[in-house]
């Protein structure tokens, strides 16, 4: 029964990117400034959903440092937005984690240092993506628990607290400016994505979270994986309803529930106003996976 979950999860995981990648890309939007020299290129808005996660784009001193290139082929355009604000190259990327719809556009950007945590990089290596002659799109640069990019006012530091939507999600702040971009940890007011495949875990997410509010200091402004700006306020309450989805989670199986039958009956609309339940089954189906059921 685990292999068929495990089986269920790698397609849905994957299957989701495939579909995304096969749609007819729908052109990105501007950069929208989140705060001085930070940019983001969104995704939330309609018609973006099918581009990949949400861009950060910090513009330096010497370069311009981008974080996450949504799905393949657009690194041209990702390219001609950030020359709308300055001319400055890029020199870095930064890959929250391994999926397509952050990944994809890396190969758009040949001769600049690719960052990410050693596990995303392990994970990135399985993917065909990144195969053959594409492996020099992985990254060249990895870290375990910290590291900062940058200097001054321009320094980004990177953090890992744990596994989650998968076992390498890295949390970007940038302090200077008190914003932190959460990748895919926080991609939505929704059940996560769970990727089983690349090592994620439903039992730690909430612990995850809980690690990098309380770890990250100085932030009032947060870019999560595929939602608008928003503010440290949501993020603790993401982490809340987490706490008590996993929680409920665990209790269906107890019960014996199926995982259909537990996404029926778990229902914490009232006390999170807003939040939707459209990813419940999917991601209780990686839960079941992980407890064994």
């Amino acid at each position: 029964m685990n292999r068929v979950l495990a089986l269920a999860g790698l397609l849905t995981v994957g299957g989701a990117v495939a579909a995304q990648q096969n749609q007819a890309r729908p052109p990105l939007p501007d950069l929208v400034k989140v705060k001085d020299n930070l940019y983001v290129i969104g995704s939330s808005t309609p018609g973006n959903e099918f581009t990949g996660g949400n861009v950060g784009v910090l513009v330096g001193a010497n370069g311009v440092t981008v974080v996450d290139t949504k799905l393949s082929n657009y690194g041209p355009s990702i390219i001609e937005k950030i020359k709308k604000v300055t001319d400055k190259p890029i020199t870095t990327i930064i890959n929250t984690h391994t999926h397509g719809d952050h990944t994809g556009s890396n190969e758009g950007f040949p001769n600049v240092e690719i960052v990410a945590h050693e596990n995303t990089k392990a994970n990135m290596a399985k993917m065909p993506a990144f195969k053959d002659d594409k492996a020099k799109f992985l990254p060249s640069k990895t870290y375990k628990d910290k590291l900062s990019v940058g200097r001054g006012k321009d320094r980004i530091d990177l953090y890992y607290f744990g596994a989650g939507h998968t076992n390498g999600d890295t949390w970007v702040h940038y302090p200077s400016l008190g914003v932190l971009q959460t990748g895919d940890m926080f991609a939505w007011r929704d059940a996560p994505t769970i990727d089983r495949t690349n090592a994620g875990s439903g039992i730690e997410y909430p612990k995850t979270l809980a690690k990098a509010i309380a770890g990250i200091k100085n932030v009032d402004t947060v870019i999560p994986g595929h939602s608008p700006v928003t503010t440290p306020k949501d993020l603790q309450e993401y982490q809340k309803f987490m706490a008590e989805w996993i929680a409920a989670v665990q209790d269906a199986a107890k019960a014996g529930k199926s995982a259909e039958d537990a996404a029926k009956s778990i229902d914490l609309s009232a006390k999170y106003p807003g939040y939707k339940n459209e990813r419940y089954l999917t991601a209780i189906r990686s839960v079941y996976n992980e407890l064994g059921k």
